[in-house]
């Protein structure tokens, strides 16, 4: 079993090479687009290769007792922590799940549209008909569980009762490949916080302890008995699916919404007009409104701390009363009692397998 560290290296091309080399004639592959790997039990596990970091690791900091891991390059947990993560529950399974590793998460989800297109087109195993639920991991934090368009109650308090937590995200490659294969899909904390900045970290006691609920849910799932859940769509889904292509806002605009590209709506409070502005960079208004109806105005600024980070957001909350960040239930850095400042440089000694040991 190769360690972490071995997933957090190399570049999506390396690791892509390192994938194939590891499962050989057991991987389906197409190059830039996915790695599938066959299974026994009826389980896909869904991880991406790529990260948002500009530059490959070089250097790994972590912390004296090993569980903090962190890089100056940015250390890529999303989703490297997932990568390794399904690995992992593979190699300790007796019957294996199925794998699908794919590449550009990132900038839109490219690998798990091609992954859509070569089953609608029959190119790929018939047994993916077999599948009883799909597993991602590249959820950020320790007990999250997200869904996206998927709504089936018994699969959520299925996965509700392994610990997990039901929580908002706006994309992952599930919300494309559910559908696709019209089976319910989860996406589950694997251990990374403050993604897409070079503060993110990793905890390997978080993603160890979501590995081995995973592992205890595919050998369940591997039963006789182990019911099938279905995709189940939520009402007023922005991602209507047509054929191997999804159509965000097919349903929003012209009819339920309204609003001209980059213009703020007449009922939104002005506290949250800035908010709005800048999530138009990276929101259509179609979606916007969506996420408004179904969870109110305060879902603006939780967009906001995904898309920009906790620090960007608490300008909103230190500039009015009424907008709020929600309250965290657990320290997911016990070892630190307060956020690193951003200027702060920490010089750290290495020791001889080339690694720096954070205090």
């Amino acid at each position: 079993m190769k360690s972490l560290e071995d997933f957090l290296r190399p570049t999506q091309e390396g690791l892509f090479k390192l994938l194939q080399k590891m499962f050989g004639e057991k991987a389906n592959c197409k190059k830039g687009r996915f790695l599938l790997v066959s299974g026994e039990a009826p389980v896909l596990l869904i991880a991406h290769l790529d990260t948002v970091h500009r530059r490959p690791v070089k250097t790994i900091c972590q912390s004296k007792c090993g569980n903090m891991l962190m890089s100056p390059q940015g250390i890529g947990g999303d989703d490297r922590c997932g990568v390794y993560g399904i690995v992992k529950v593979y190699e300790a399974t007796e019957e294996k799940p199925w794998l699908l590793f794919t590449c550009d998460e990132e900038i839109g989800g490219r690998g798990a549209d091609g992954f859509c297109a070569a089953y609608l087109k029959g190119e790929l195993p018939e047994r993916l008909n077999e599948l009883k639920m799909l597993i991602e991991l590249d959820r950020r934090g320790k007990n999250d569980a997200v869904y996206y368009s998927c709504k089936n109650p018994k699969f959520e308090e299925y996965i509700t009762g392994k610990g997990f937590r039901t929580n908002f995200g706006t994309f992952s490659d599930i919300s494309c490949i559910a559908p696709a294969l019209g089976v319910a899909a989860v996406n589950l904390s694997c251990g990374y916080y403050n993604a897409h900045t070079l503060h993110e970290f990793i905890s390997r006691k978080h993603l160890n302890a979501t590995v081995r609920k995973v592992i205890e849910m595919v050998s369940e799932a591997a039963k006789p008995d182990f019911p099938k859940y279905e995709f189940v769509r939520a009402q007023n889904d922005p991602y209507a699916y047509h054929d191997y292509w999804y159509d965000p806002y097919a349903d929003w605009y012209g009819s339920e919404v309204d609003i001209p590209v980059g213009s703020i709506p007449k009922d939104l409070p002005s506290e949250f007009e800035g908010i709005y502005e800048e999530l138009l960079e990276v929101y259509e208004p179609g979606e916007l409104e969506y996420y408004r109806m179904e969870c109110g105005d305060q879902i603006l600024l939780e967009l906001y701390e995904d898309e920009f980070g906790e620090r960007a957001a608490r300008r909103w909350t230190n500039a009015s009363e009424k907008i709020h960040l929600p309250q965290r239930q657990d320290n997911p850095n016990p070892e630190m009692s307060e956020p690193m400042p951003a200027d702060r440089t920490v010089h750290v000694p290495s020791d001889a397998s080339g690694n720096r040991q954070v205090g």
